[in-house]
């Protein structure tokens, strides 16, 4: 089975938007160092995507290609999807019971969760596998916090840290031992 992990960039203040989703802080290039990670390549190995219905609406609104290309999307939501996307479903349901749905849909490939409440949740129901984040050397100060206090503390042992561009890369795998 696939393992659920986190893909997302994060200021030095933890927020992976700035106030009213704004995005604007994000470098727009960087050249990944050795041993980072791309998007591309991370998605080479999804099987599925469990995208925050926030999130979903942010990224459905960028005047740019669909970058997920035909991985299967499912959003949490009870509002219809607008606009509406072939690879893309409304699902609903408690954390574990969504990220079951994605795993079943992800075969022996990844779960790539993406938004702030879902990675939130995830975390909460210790059920992240491996977090890869891309630390921008920004402080907003305000804006859609990675993390919230979760019900209790979750071990992850750091692989190599990369630079990708002016940022750093880290991932974080679940420490179960």
């Amino acid at each position: 089975m696939g393992r659920v992990r986190v893909f997302l960039a994060v200021s030095l203040d933890g927020f992976i938007a700035g106030p009213g989703d704004d995005l604007s802080w994000l470098p727009a290039d960087g050249e990944p160092g050795p041993g980072a990670l791309t998007l591309d390549a991370f998605l080479a190995d999804v099987g599925a995507m469990l995208m925050g219905r926030r999130t979903y609406d942010v990224v459905a609104g960028f005047d740019t290609p669909w970058m997920y290309g035909e991985v299967p999307i499912l959003v949490p939501t009870h509002r219809p999807l607008d606009p509406a996307r072939p690879t893309v479903r409304a699902v609903e349901g408690p954390i574990d019971a969504l990220l079951d749905e994605a795993l079943a849909v992800a075969g022996e490939r990844d779960v790539y969760l993406d938004g702030g409440q879902l990675v939130q949740q995830a975390l909460a129901a210790d059920r992240i596998d491996e977090m890869v984040l891309t630390m921008v050397p920004i402080v907003l100060g305000d804006g859609v916090p990675l993390f919230t206090r979760p019900a209790e503390p979750r071990r992850f042992r750091f692989g190599p840290p990369a630079t990708y561009g002016p940022m750093v890369q880290l991932t974080a795998a679940r420490d179960r031992g």
